[in-house]
């Protein structure tokens, strides 16, 4: 299995300029191989097999940056390709912009050219850089790449990828949880629990909007929009952190409290795109709080149930079984016409949620 861990750098003036220059090159290297691809198609009909190395010489400031990073580029085209080839949903290759401020480039261990030492991080070509590790790596995890991040926000980082063995026995479901998608408070299970979520980018939001007109009245291309930019940056940083943070822990206490959890495949890009809740759907992050919780549960060999987002869970009686034909979205409590049965709309769902989720499972 694979993991990785995120720590913060402190690279030196240098060594700040090298990891720029190693941006620049990764991007270029990647523009240049997909248009020659493309012109070398419209011309003969067939893909070119191009590589790094056959720019070098041409091109002699590529030399200048870890070899690896361009290999890097190439095999992230690659795959670009063989994904649109695959599903055209994933669309095709997309030349790289130098105003993105998300930068990045990922080099490889070779022959121990990445290692520790002492609170630095040796890397090719740049050295040792200053690293603060915040967590313990399990001694015999073994060390396969390193990707160099910049934040908008100008802070650097190193992802860790690690392999290790693990052998994870399933366990027996025994303790089941439905969780039904709410979009105020995240979710809410069945037990009745609300997760409480704080919205923290509604919280941001009039403070963001402050710094956002100061940002637009600034002149493009001077210092002080670059300053405000940061600024910006800086307080989005803080909210994805916030968000980060509360979705850890809560999958975390989830994970280690049942055996199984059942939740709804929702397509939450559509949900974000209909009826104005851009903002509030992508303030949850659900589809994050999901991805933490599935391999979370995976690694202890437990289980997360999707059930059909076609399954009818708030429409039907969590008593009785009975499925009512007409359910608005303001109607918040569920009454049910058979057996009177009166209670919280998304509580009666994640109900009915567990026990498809358990008859899924047992199937």
């Amino acid at each position: 299995m694979n993991k990785a861990f995120l720590f913060r750098i402190h690279p030196t003036k240098a060594q700040e300029i090298l990891i720029k220059k190693t941006f620049g090159c990764v991007r270029f290297i990647y523009n240049q191989m997909l248009s020659d691809r493309d012109n070398c198609y419209e011309a003969t009909g067939e893909y070119i097999q191009n590589t790094p190395a056959s720019y070098k010489k041409k091109y002699v400031w590529l030399k200048e940056v870890d070899s690896l990073a361009l290999t890097n580029a190439q095999l992230h085209l690659d795959t670009a390709y063989r994904n649109f080839f695959r599903d055209p949903k994933f669309g095709f290759p997309q030349f790289k912009s130098r105003k993105d401020n998300n930068l990045s480039y990922t080099t490889n261990l070779v022959n121990g050219n990445i290692r520790f030492e002492e609170g630095f991080l040796v890397l090719p070509k740049l050295k040792r850089v200053k690293i603060r590790c915040h967590r313990r790596i399990p001694e015999g995890w073994k060390l396969k790449s390193v990707t160099i991040r910049k934040k908008p926000s100008g802070k650097y980082f190193a992802s860790l990828l690690y392999e290790y063995e693990s052998e994870v026995k399933k366990v027996e479901a025994k303790t089941f949880l439905g969780l039904d998608y709410a979009m105020n408070g995240l979710y809410v299970d069945s037990e009745g629990n609300e997760a409480g979520y704080p919205r923290y980018y509604r919280r941001m939001l009039e403070r963001l909007k402050r710094e956002q007109r100061k940002l637009s009245a600034c002149e493009k291309g001077s210092a002080n929009r670059e300053k405000q930019r940061i600024k910006v940056a800086k307080l989005h940083e803080k909210v994805t952190n916030q968000r980060n943070d509360f979705q850890h822990k809560l999958s975390r206490q989830i994970a280690n409290a049942v055996d199984a959890v059942c939740v709804e495949d929702l397509n939450m890009r559509g949900m974000s795109q209909a009826l104005k809740f851009g903002k509030s759907v992508a303030d949850n992050g659900y589809g994050a709080f999901l991805r933490m919780l599935s391999y979370k549960l995976e690694e202890q060999g437990k289980y997360l149930v999707k059930v059909s987002k076609w399954y009818p869970s708030s429409k039907t009686c969590s008593c009785c079984g009975a499925i009512k034909e007409h359910l608005g979205l303001g109607e918040r409590i569920y009454q049910c016409e058979c057996c009177g049965l009166e209670m919280d709309r998304d509580y009666n769902a994640s109900i009915n949620i567990r026990e498809e989720g358990k008859r899924i499972l047992f199937a």
